[in-house]
């Protein structure tokens, strides 16, 4: 790593880094739930968010740096590990302080309230009651722990408790400790009958902790708490298995009981029983987080959707139909007159579906190839994949099998294609398929011509809903051949002819990009205009960010949208002042992957690709990833007024990364008026017919 380099990333441990901007984005999900001009429901489910993300950090990013902890040699010691969680720790104290302060007290003045037993009615007290004694209790096996029952299996972010007891029991021992296991098919969050004046709910929690003793007869709960053990999840297959599936089948079947990496209780849990629990979960001090309320916060998504506030929500939206596609055109007929852009959720989503649909019933089509990433357990594109099978297409599915926590979906999904005939790929083991690629082989004229879809984005309805995201439907003949020469790759694994106009992970895109950004220093150093615009996810890799500081110090002009986690700090003197860094957190997920170069006065000097990739190591040489030249000059300047233009001037949702790594809430911008990209673009479609 060169000097600057080292200073542009300095003041953050050098292999932990992307944790702590991890961490870091997720500050600013949590200030959301801060802002006043949030729907009250809306900032409860930012609070959600940051408890789904924290999840998911445990069960991967943190495992993987505890284990390489253990191990000499990793640059991972002890001390970073407990640095860490010493973020983390002080991240969830936040979290529950905005829960418990400031959403749920606003809730409650809006007539929305989680009731505890102590406040509930007689009537309502009847009615947990009932619930507990219909519901709840047939389905609780409570476990006396002793040496005939030793210490339950205890599957990952399950709900428990744990109680000390007194006295003894039905054999006259004196087994002080048991676990209630409670199962996941139960609500979490239940609605309790009123007058109609208040919506008032109860928790789970809360009906069994009323009624915990009943599950001890003759004996004493003279002390309890609610647990939840956070497990590492993450599957690793070895490169040499003869059957990737087969593997990953047989991990998930452990996945849930993987090596523990965090123990949740709340923080009345006496000492004794948490140290109890810490022991048979071979954890250390660091590993016990007591929090201030229910130890699942990403389960109160289920007030969320039970409170009848539509005024606490965000207004629903309606994704436009595309201006320039007629409700009957054939999907054919338009793409071959001119490319077609989707820009997501704003648009419908629904196109991509009616392609798919056209080409599965238009016998002139002869062959669908899609890659599948997350296509959900539920999938209207899987279902006709399926039926193109059926009819005799010549169907490929590359079906990334080791999507993360999406793999149990994803192999039913090849198996389901597989038993009706489709040709069935898994990628490269080692590699994981990222590229959102769907191409279709129709006769005209007695010719076989081709159309893509090409997506930053999943292939997945409900996602699209919430994500922003590019579709690009093209029958250019330099970009669907490469699509297809990407197919064969995957299919034959051979190597195959130099892409015309795409770009590819782990070949060229890394390379390329960092061309690009060359291509802007120099133009800078001989005082022509020069710009990059990057609006990426996460920007992690170091010679990228070595070529963007050399381009900086070139006089370039560098402005980098970046979501997530940025390991360039701006503003660092002589290496970094050129460079402006802002992250969007706003009411969707930014998942579109834009960049764009300019590098003289030309029309000719400038280019924008689309991509599935973001600027991080693991894209560029651990996935197969693609990018595209958007080449239509109507629909390159249709990207940049809305993906980037937008974005560089939001004044609402936008954060700014100074040179100490912090972020900072971006003033209002005069020309946005407080207004944020994301609303600007709600309201410029706003005036479109929406799909019905």
């Amino acid at each position: 790593m060169t000097q600057t380099v080292e200073a542009a990333v300095a003041g953050m441990p050098p292999l932990l880094n992307r944790e702590s901007a991890i961490l870091e984005f997720n500050r600013r999900v949590l200030a959301q739930a801060r802002r006043d001009d949030v729907p009250l429901l809306e900032r409860l489910r930012y609070v959600c968010i940051v408890s789904s993300n924290l999840d998911e950090f445990f069960e991967v990013r943190f495992a993987d740096n505890l284990e390489a902890s253990k191990r000499p040699g990793t640059g991972v010691g002890a001390a970073d590990i407990e640095a860490l969680a010493a973020a983390v720790h002080a991240l969830i104290v936040e979290q529950y302080r905005v829960f418990n302060d400031e959403v749920m007290p606003a809730l409650d003045a809006s007539g929305i309230r989680i009731v505890n037993h102590a406040d509930r009615s007689d009537v309502e007290r009847r009615w947990v009651r009932r619930f507990f004694e219909t519901e709840v209790r047939p389905l609780l096996v409570p476990v006396g722990l002793d040496p005939a029952h030793p210490f339950p299996q205890v599957a990952n972010k399950s709900l428990n408790f744990i109680a000390r007891l007194a006295g003894k029991d039905a054999f006259g021992r004196r087994n002080t400790v048991a676990i209630v296991k409670v199962p996941r098919v139960l609500p979490r969050v239940m609605k309790l009958p009123g007058d109609g004046s208040r919506q008032a709910f109860v928790l789970l929690t809360s009906v069994i902790r009323a009624h915990l003793g009943e599950l001890f007869p003759g004996r004493e709960v003279e002390a309890f708490s609610q647990f939840r053990i956070t497990r590492d999840s993450d599957l690793e297959v070895d490169a040499d298995v003869s059957n990737l599936r087969q593997a990953l089948r047989s991990g998930l079947t452990t996945r849930h009981f993987g090596q523990a990496v965090r123990l949740e209780v709340v923080n009345t849990c006496p000492a004794e029983l948490s140290q109890f629990l810490l022991r048979q979960f071979n954890l250390g001090e660091t590993a016990l987080y007591k929090v201030n309320g229910p130890v699942n916060l990403v389960r109160m998504n289920e007030l969320i959707d039970l409170a009848d506030a539509p005024a606490l929500r965000f207004a629903p939206l309606e994704p436009a139909w595309p201006a320039s596609l007629g409700r009957q055109q054939s999907m054919f007929d338009r793409i071959r007159a001119a490319d077609l852009l989707l820009h997501q959720p704003f648009e419908s989503f629904e196109p991509v579906v009616q392609f798919l649909r056209e080409a599965v019933y238009d016998p002139a089509v002869l062959a669908i190839k899609q890659t599948i990433y997350r296509a959900g357990s539920e999938s209207p594109l899987m279902d006709l994949l399926i039926e193109a099978a059926r009819r005799g297409k010549e169907v490929m599915a590359v079906v990334e099998l080791q999507a993360r926590f999406d793999e149990e979906a994803n192999i039913n999904w090849a198996e389901r294609l597989e038993a009706v005939g489709a040709q069935v790929v898994y990628g490269v083991v080692g590699l994981k398929t990222h590229a959102k690629l769907l191409l279709v082989t129709r006769r005209e004229d007695g010719r076989l011509k081709r159309y893509a879809h090409l997506s930053t984005g999943n292939y997945n309805p409900q996602t699209a809903l919430l994500y922003t995201d590019l579709g690009h439907f093209t029958a250019d003949a330099d970009l669907t051949a490469d699509a297809d020469a990407v197919f064969q790759q995957l299919a034959s694994l051979g190597r195959t002819r130099p892409l015309r106009a795409m770009l590819q992970a782990p070949f060229t895109l890394h390379r390329q990009m960092l061309a690009h950004v060359g291509r802007v220093a120099e133009a800078a150093a001989a005082g022509l205009p020069a710009r990059v615009v990057v609006k990426i996810n996460a920007l992690t890799d170091v010679p990228l960010i070595e070529a963007l500081i050399a381009a900086a110090r070139a006089g370039a002009a560098i402005d980098l949208v970046v979501r997530g986690a940025c390991m360039l700090r701006p503003g660092v003197a002589g290496a970094t002042e050129g460079i402006r860094v802002r992250s969007i957190v706003g009411r969707f997920l930014e998942h579109s992957r834009v960049a764009y170069f300019r590098w003289g006065e030309g029309d000719d000097d400038e280019a924008l690709f689309l991509s599935s990739a973001d600027w991080m190591g693991r894209n560029m040489y651990g996935r197969i990833e693609v990018a595209w030249p958007v080449r239509d000059a109507k629909l390159r300047q249709r990207v940049i007024d809305e993906c980037l233009v937008p974005y560089l001037y939001d004044g609402l949702d936008a954060w700014t990364l100074a040179v100490d790594g912090s972020y900072s809430p971006t003033p209002d911008a005069k020309s946005m008026q407080g207004e944020s990209a994301q609303q600007a673009l709600i309201r410029r479609y706003a005036g479109r017919e929406p799909v019905r």
